[in-house]
């Protein structure tokens, strides 16, 4: 049969009008645009920290949020005209670090005075307040922060308990007082004016949890431990009380500003600051207001019991500023710290026979602070650093706990968590108390660890973070800054390794897995803050706090980590530092 031209017209056109319905009716409606994204990362190894999408190569943030995750092609519709691309060019994106304990004002503060964490000998430092003395007005306080006399390289004489006199510091120094604060804050070293100005004399006796050095012949030798410090404190108060209230808020802010810098270039999207005032969380929330605060903070109060009966229903804020400030917390203090021997122990220590340490603040005082907190909905945070500290912070802790039985979620905190009896480490998982531990503590301290405790207590219950995580209990990771650099990088290589600066390693079982250490600095950190659903991890919806690295610190060999270094420090979607 022969079909004509317009029969065979006919028959294509009908096929292909066939095809087009065929086609239209598979495809269905066609996908509307997405909304154009304000930051798109991509072309790099992005570790999320989010069970569901644990790695991706791209990111899209829109906003202050995290829009999409996934390859570059998908990511490829959310790049519009205005949007920032940004190719990581291989490298390592992680959620914004965590430091989950530190002492912001100190970091800003530490910056103004003398630096002496690089030390390595009292001559050293004698010779760092010589050069200042030469520059100081008559009278002027001459103030530092950072020594700490296990870490240098020869003792000093005459000394006692290997601590320095004051007379080298009075020959460079007479007229001008002298205070300089120990790495750990526990301790401070003053000259002869300092003490004179605060009245200190042979008969001054010891104020109840601190304790004044002194020689053979009971006179001090310019070192204060604990709540003696606050001796020397309170005569520069004195001075300080004669600068205006200009120029006192001058300082405040510009203390605020360094803090600010010194986070954000190290990486820290979020901060954990341990004991602060009423009037600097004011402060902090007009800083805020004024758009001048990048890192986010999240605030235990460190006030007296009376204070906290007036201010604490007042002061309880959550996701201030756009989530910049969170003020849920409070900071006590149960002892001291290791180095100064001021840490509280069940035992005396192997280097000081009959001394056991220092309880800075009465239980019956702490028993108080507890029932404040729970009865506001605040969080508890109580620094115990010995085994008989952290031992009386549980069982301070399960009393609460029974007695409120009503009481959910608490969260309560041992900040440090540092030397723990055997028997005490179960309780950590059972009460659901968060370790908030500082990993660079391990390292830097591990030398005089031994020293205090002797081999078997420090292998029984110095830093033991993988015990403590094996019964549930969520640890945490921070510097404590200004004690240690607030840098995430050498930190980070404590926690995953334990290596000595002469190459040995500190009870290897106990260190974390490269991906453990990773949560403990940002998912953990996030819990610890009662913050799990805003940050932590890289999901869509939560908040796009990033932090990018020049190497891949989870894979490269142990030695690289430490020469990794932050590219950019995003927050809420702004690349607040970029490095070159």
């Amino acid at each position: 049969m022969r079909i004509g031209l317009r029969g065979s017209l006919r028959a294509v056109v009908l096929v292909s009008l066939a095809g087009v319905i065929l086609s239209v009716g598979c495809a269905g409606p066609k996908a509307p645009p997405v909304e154009p994204a304000t930051l798109v990362i991509q072309n790099g190894r992005i570790v999320t920290v989010d069970e569901a999408k644990p790695e991706v190569r791209a990111m899209a943030i829109r906003g202050d949020t995290i829009a999409a995750l996934g390859t570059e092609v998908e990511m490829q519709p959310y790049i519009g005209p205005a949007t920032r691309v940004i190719d990581l060019k291989g490298t390592l994106a992680v959620p914004g670090l965590i430091d989950s304990h530190g002492h912001f004002n100190g970091i800003g503060q530490a910056k103004l005075g003398l630096d002496l964490m690089a030390t390595t000998s009292w001559d050293e430092i004698v010779a760092l307040v010589a050069e200042a003395a030469q520059k100081a007005r008559p009278g002027e306080w001459i103030v530092g922060r950072g020594w700490h006399q296990e870490k240098w390289t020869t003792r000093p004489e005459p000394s006692v308990e290997g601590f320095p006199t004051h007379a080298s510091l009075d020959r460079v120094s007479p007229d001008n007082p002298v205070v300089l604060t120990h790495a750990s804050g526990h301790a401070t070293f003053a000259n002869a004016k300092a003490m004179a100005l605060a009245g200190v004399t042979r008969t001054t006796p010891n104020p109840a949890g601190g304790e004044i050095l002194k020689d053979a012949r009971g006179e001090p030798i310019g070192v204060f431990r604990e709540t003696a410090s606050g001796l020397i404190g309170r005569a520069r108060a004195a001075s300080r009380a004669k600068m205006t209230s200009e120029e006192l808020e001058a300082e405040a802010l510009r203390i605020i500003e360094l803090a600010n810098q010194e986070c954000l270039s190290k990486g820290i999207t979020s901060f954990h600051t341990a004991g602060e005032s009423f009037s600097m969380v004011d402060r902090f929330k007009r800083v805020i207001e004024n758009g001048q605060l990048g890192v986010r903070l999240y605030v235990m109060l460190g006030e007296s019991n009376a204070r906290l009966k007036d201010g604490l229903a007042k002061y309880r804020t959550v996701g201030f500023g756009d989530n910049h400030l969170t003020v849920r917390a409070v900071k006590a203090y149960m002892d001291g710290a290791l180095g100064s021997r001021g840490a509280w122990l069940l035992e005396p220590y192997a280097d000081l026979a009959g001394h056991t340490g220092l309880n800075t603040t009465t239980v019956a005082d702490l028993r108080e602070t507890a029932e404040l907190a729970i009865a506001n909905g605040y969080q508890l945070c109580i620094h115990a650093i010995g085994d008989r500290a952290n031992r009386e912070l549980l069982d301070l802790y399960e009393a609460t706990f029974k007695a409120h039985p009503e009481a959910r979620d608490l969260r309560w905190r041992d900040e440090h968590t540092q030397h723990l009896h055997p028997a005490d480490v179960p309780r950590y998982g059972k009460l659901g108390v968060i370790a908030a531990m500082q990993g660079i503590h391990c390292t830097s301290d591990a030398p005089y660890v031994l020293a205090r405790l002797g081999p078997a207590r420090a292998e029984e219950g110095a830093y033991v973070w993988q015990k403590l995580m094996k019964t549930g209990a969520i640890v945490a990771n921070g510097t404590d800054a200004p004690v240690e650099d607030v840098d995430p990088i050498p930190n980070f290589y404590a926690t995953a390794t334990r290596r000595l600066k002469d190459g040995s390693v500190f009870f290897g079982d106990q260190k974390m897995s490269r991906m453990e250490a990773l949560k403990s600095y940002t998912i953990n950190g996030a819990y610890a803050g009662f913050e799990e659903g805003l940050k932590g991890s890289l999901a869509p919806g939560k908040l796009a706090d990033v932090t990018v690295l020049s190497k891949d610190i989870l894979t490269v060999p142990d030695e690289e980590i430490r020469s990794a270094r932050v590219l950019y420090t995003i927050v809420g979607g702004k690349v607040l530092y970029e490095g070159r």
